[in-house]
């Protein structure tokens, strides 16, 4: 394989990575919230 095929895979591998942690991140932010409105609720 020659280094600049193996550079576009690269860059697209990360790039691909990289999208997933993005939706990760989000959807972990999302539970945070949703658990601090149900503390929130349980307790009053």
């Amino acid at each position: 394989m020659s280094k600049i095929s193996f550079a576009i895979v690269a860059l697209v591998v990360s790039a691909l990575t990289l999208t997933a942690c993005a939706n990760t991140v989000t959807g972990v932010g999302r539970d945070v919230k949703a658990t601090g409105r149900a503390v929130k609720h349980a307790v009053q």
